[in-house]
């Protein structure tokens, strides 16, 4: 029975944002995990014999000059046309704006639809046509879906669309379509991308889904990462199977330090969460978020000294995972473990310290000579930390009552050490 891989949004080299230089980071691994990727579904395209493969949009990430990048995609073509397997392809929003889209020649079983007006490539021997549009430009606001032709009565239909669709969220609004629309143009299967997470939006002729993207690339593409391998026959779906492609998976862990009497009980609480997670991942290479919360005892000290409880947590994944597990990021959310409200009531320097500090509800107590200098400092913070996938905006009221809160979380126990004697 005939079959084909359904993959999209390969960005081939983008960087997998929050990449952290530390001692025992596997910085090699983490830098070629989408190339990895890419690699991984030639080798399923040889093992399951796939008739085709069809990529939905952005291969590239951006405006890449660098030519290595697109030379290892044809690379990788090439070793498929070996194979006698043709690649038929889209560009995406990001390929529309990259340069090496623009003009490097690809491998002759590669076929790249027009950007110009929808294209359909036909499969004789199969039975199958495929019908697509790729971007002329990064922002295409029209549904490129409406122009595609009617299904042929006498073949399997597919539609290759990069598109925001109906009911999807957190991905810009290019080549917005909806479900009815696309059922109406009577095809058997719509291959889909731009979305990453994988999404099933219409499991009845005709298919209608994401295959989600071939290799997470920050802390909020946590689910397994591949494409989809499609099984057919007499113009019906028999099956579609996803089937992972990543080589590095990421995963939050969120540590409850309630019951955290120390930072060593925190990080003992973190090496344990490490332990599991290496355990049920396998073989895979893990970039780990380590979030730690709650009402703790240990609040002070963690606030007092962050970096030894940040450095105790990537030991301990060096050491337990065994250069399986990366720590991105450690996020210290815990609260202090204490009657704030008792202490507010006391007539002590201390308390009346408190209470001047514990002033106002919200980030709306900043003065405007504070949000000035804030603005200032943000005009100087690396891009790193004003965009990507956690921003710091002043601008945003949420963020600016966490940086009060964080304050007051840092000075309040900072403060009661220094009245009982402590630093």
């Amino acid at each position: 029975m005939p079959k084909f891989i359904h993959a999209a949004d390969l960005h081939l080299d983008s960087p997998l944002r929050g990449l952290s230089k530390y001692e025992g980071a596997p910085e090699d691994e983490l830098r070629l995990a989408t190339r990895e990727a890419l690699k991984n579904l030639v080798r399923l395209a040889e093992e399951e014999r796939v008739d085709f493969v069809l990529i939905a949009g952005d291969v590239y990430d951006g405006d890449w000059k660098d030519y290595n990048t697109g030379l290892f995609f044809a690379a990788q073509m090439s070793r498929l046309r070996a194979l006698g397997i043709p690649v038929v392809m889209i560009s995406g929003n990001h390929d529309a704006e990259s340069q090496i889209t623009r003009s490097l020649t690809l491998p002759d079983n590669v076929t790249r639809l027009s950007h110009k007006k929808p294209e359909t490539k036909i499969f004789e021997k199969l039975g199958v046509a495929i019908h697509g549009q790729s971007f002329e430009t990064r922002a295409v606001t029209d549904d490129l879906s409406a122009h595609y032709p009617r299904g042929y009565s006498d073949a399997f239909n597919i539609g290759l669309l990069h598109t925001l669709a109906e009911g999807q969220e957190g991905h810009d609004r290019y080549a917005p379509c909806t479900i009815d629309g696309l059922c109406k143009k009577g095809y058997e299967y719509w291959a889909l991308g731009h979305v990453h997470t994988r999404a099933v939006l219409h499991d009845a002729e005709p298919f209608i889904l994401f295959p989600g993207n071939i290799q997470g690339r920050h802390a909020r593409e946590t689910e397994g990462k591949g494409c989809t391998v499609v099984t057919f026959d007499n113009g019906k779906i028999l099956n579609t199977q996803h089937r992972d492609l990543h080589v590095v998976r990421w995963t939050v862990l969120r540590i409850d330090a309630t019951n955290a009497a120390t930072s060593d009980d925190v990080a003992a609480l973190a090496k344990t969460a490490l332990r599991d997670v290496a355990t049920n991942f396998g073989d895979k290479l893990i970039a780990a978020r380590v979030e730690i919360f709650g009402s703790t005892r240990a609040h002070s000290e963690l606030m007092t000294e962050p970096e030894q409880i940040i450095n105790d947590i990537r030991s301990s994944a060096t050491d337990t995972g065994n250069g399986q597990i990366w720590v991105e990021k450690v996020k210290l959310l815990t609260t202090p473990h204490r009657d704030l409200a008792a202490l507010l009531n006391d007539d002590t320097p201390l308390s009346n310290m408190l209470r001047s500090i514990t002033q106002g509800d919200s980030a709306e107590v900043l003065s405007a000579d504070l949000r000035a200098e804030l603005a200032q400092l943000h005009e100087k913070l690396p891009s790193e930390l004003t965009s990507g996938p956690d921003p710091m905006d002043w601008d945003d009221p949420a963020q600016r009552d966490k940086l009060v809160t964080d304050a007051r979380s840092l000075l309040i126990p900072r403060l009661q050490s220094a009245w009982n004697g402590g630093v």
